[in-house]
This record gives structure tokens, C-alpha cells and sequence, in this order.
């Protein structure tokens, strides 16, 4: 089970986090400029990228610790797996809220299938399914087998939501900040960007830490009533 100071670092990381969403809804309605073209809905930009980063990141530990997983069989790196997922799964919801409601006014429509809203809504489906996968079978293990190999099959979506509006044609506007040239933002916006994604980046650390915690006690708890009745 976790240390104290595993639980309080968690603790500290979430609560960095929550001070710098707040700040960050300060900067996107009293601060940052509003973009030209678009106007006011622009600002969905700063909450939503920052989550669709979130997201890729939190299912990309998913994949990692799944695959160690399978080569070690160890349960702390299938808890760790599960943490990320539901973390991951939480903001690409955000994603997916967010992003319909800055198309309506964008495209004027809340949904259309282009390449990249499709892919992240099938992300968001195959790590639905991998918490229906881990309940599947009798054998509890098998079922953790079985949800580390979706977990791992899904993050190759990641690359693919990414590269979409790339390779295909979409109405999604290409990259303004992963370019090779560099970002093509007003400073201040950047900046506020910058503060999304650092602020969701340290909530989902402390987040995923307490529910790690929370998942090694359950096993624990579980443990000793396995003990008791022997």
C-alpha cells in the first residue's frame, strides 16, 4: 500500500492542480485576447486542448503499464493501468463536450463525422471497453489480461487523432502549436494555453496517484478477507 507521503504528495499535485484551473478560467474570461476570427467561443480552446492532451497522456500510461503488465505480471502495474483509464476516459469526455459546443458556433453544428471527431469518439469507446473486457470472464485475470491488450490497442488511435487533420481532409484546423516552425499563437494566448495544460496535467497526476491508493487498498482489503476465511 502507498506511504503516507506517496498520499499527501497526491494530495498536494491535485490541490497545484485545482488552484491553476481556477486560475487558468480567470485568464480565459478576464485576460487572454479574443481571437479575431472566431471570437468569444475561441476561448473552448484553452479547456479543450489542454484535455484532449490529458487524455492522450493518461491512455498512454494505460498502454505502458498494461504492456509491462503482461510481461511481469505484477497487479500494481494493472491498478496504475486502471487509475490512468479512468482519468483518461473522464477528460476525454471533456473533449468531447467541449468540442461539440465550439463547433456549433464554428461549423454550426454540434457533430459531423469528419476524421478526428470520429477517432476520438472511438477512442473514447475502446476504453469504455476496457473496463467492460476487465469484467468479462470468470477468472478475474484473464479479464486483466484481456483489458491490457485493448488498453495497448488503443492508444494507437492516439498517433492516428493527431496526424488526422494531416492526412485527411477535415475541418479541424491543422496544428497552431506542434509545428515545426513553432507555435503560430499570440504570446498571452500561449501562455494561457500553457497554464491549461500544466494545471490539468498536475489535477490528472494527483487524481491518478489518490485512485492508485485507493485501488492498492481495496486489493489489500480484499487480501486479508481472502486470509480470514482460509
Amino acid at each position: 500500500m502507498p506511504s503516507k507521503g506517496f498520499r499527501v504528495s497526491a494530495l498536494g499535485l491535485a490541490g497545484l492542480g485545482v488552484a491553476g484551473v481556477v486560475m487558468l478560467h480567470w485568464m480565459v474570461f478576464f485576460w487572454v485576447p479574443t481571437e479575431a476570427s472566431m471570437g468569444i467561443i475561441q476561448r473552448v480552446f484553452y479547456i479543450h486542448v489542454p484535455a484532449a492532451w490529458v487524455a492522450f497522456f493518461a491512455f498512454g500510461i494505460v498502454a505502458l503499464c498494461s504492456a509491462v503488465y503482461l510481461w511481469l505480471g505484477d497487479d500494481k502495474l494493472d491498478r496504475a493501468a486502471v487509475a490512468a483509464a479512468e482519468g483518461g476516459m473522464v477528460f476525454t469526455t471533456v473533449v468531447l463536450v467541449t468540442g461539440p459546443l465550439w463547433g456549433k458556433i464554428a461549423w454550426g453544428t454540434f457533430w459531423t463525422w469528419e476524421p478526428r471527431l470520429t477517432l476520438t469518439l472511438l477512442l473514447w469507446f475502446i476504453y469504455l471497453g476496457y473496463f467492460m473486457v476487465r469484467s468479462s470472464t470468470d477468472n478475474p485475470e484473464r479479464g486483466k489480461r484481456f483489458a491490457a491488450v485493448v488498453g495497448i490497442v488503443g492508444a494507437l488511435d492516439i498517433p492516428l487523432i493527431h496526424l488526422s487533420v494531416i492526412w485527411f481532409r477535415s475541418l479541424h484546423p491543422e496544428p497552431v502549436v506542434l509545428k515545426p516552425e513553432g507555435p503560430s499563437l499570440d504570446p498571452d494566448m500561449l501562455l494561457t494555453l500553457g497554464v491549461g495544460f500544466g494545471s490539468f496535467t498536475l489535477l490528472f497526476l494527483g487524481v491518478f496517484m489518490l485512485r492508485y491508493a485507493v485501488g492498492s487498498a481495496e486489493a489489500r482489503f480484499e487480501a486479508d478477507l481472502r486470509e480470514a476465511r482460509a
